[in-house]
């Protein structure tokens, strides 16, 4: 099994200007480069991450693997949550 977390191949979407993003839902994505969290909207959607984009993720050592179904990323940032006072 490669190594790395794996997540739904359809969930890593390359934004109109090229950022590659992962979709978390609820109108939040999360930079692959950066790890940023940052809101969504429908009209910054460009395509699902393709071979070459996911290998140009791998050679910049975002993505471990891919396969057909999956992307196994390297490790990403936690969303930030609410903490109990």
């Amino acid at each position: 099994m490669p190594a790395g977390t794996p997540l739904n191949r359809t969930w890593i979407c390359m934004l109109i200007d090229g950022t590659p993003v992962i979709d978390w839902g609820n109108g939040k994505v999360q930079d692959i480069y950066t790890g940023e969290f940052r809101p969504y909207r429908e009209g910054e959607f460009s395509h699902v991450a393709t071979d070459r984009d996911l290998d140009q993720l791998k050679r910049a050592g975002r993505v471990c693997e891919y396969t057909g179904k999956l992307v196994y990323l390297n490790a990403l940032p936690e969303p930030e949550r609410r903490v109990l006072d």
